[in-house]
């Protein structure tokens, strides 16, 4: 059994999903929430939440893998250096706690659980419902957590039936996971 937690950057709210996969490929559902960061006085303020509420909910957990949205390229600069700071106070808490990190596209996350790259948030919030057997409306940061664990749990087993290793924490370039060949 691997506990995966997944998550969903912002700088108004955070994402964070976790899931256990079986050696079947076979995810349950764990925990999720939104951690809510605009009840901060300031941006710097809202940072350190998203890091020590993270951080407390990883130590709670204890995921042995973690996956992150990739950045995209906002219309706003002032946007997506926010969205950018958000990303990187979530790094460093995965990282504190001894995670390799792995990084999806948003449009690879809704490729793998809605079945294209240009889902909307409402599919994603039902496949993940239908998925992971959790009835009612999904908060949508916390659909997109899962999703992203989900995602990261999907790959790694395509990784592994191909013969290929799966690393976590070593990249090159964008990306913060690579794939050797296993002989």
């Amino acid at each position: 059994m691997t506990r995966i937690v997944g998550v969903d950057p912002g700088s108004q709210r955070t994402g964070v999903g976790i899931i256990d996969v079986d050696d079947a490929g076979r995810s349950r559902h764990v925990f999720h929430t939104a951690i809510n960061l605009l009840a901060a006085d300031d941006f710097a303020a809202r940072l350190k939440r998203l890091f020590d509420a993270l951080g407390d909910i990883l130590a709670t957990y204890a995921p042995q893998e973690a996956a992150i949205e990739r950045v995209f390229m906002a219309k706003n600069p002032d946007s997506a250096l926010k969205l950018g700071q958000a990303r990187g106070a979530a790094i460093c808490a995965l990282a504190q706690h001894g995670l390799g990190i792995s990084e999806y596209a948003a449009r690879e996350v809704k490729q793998a659980v809605v079945g294209t790259g240009a889902g909307d948030k409402a599919q994603v919030q039902h496949m993940i419902g239908l998925l992971l057997e959790i009835p009612g409306r999904l908060q949508a940061d916390a659909a997109d957590a899962l999703a992203i664990a989900i995602t990261h749990a999907h790959t790694r087993a395509s990784v592994q039936r191909l013969g290929v290793e799966f690393e976590r924490g070593r990249g090159r370039g964008r990306r913060s996971s690579s794939w050797r060949h296993v002989r």
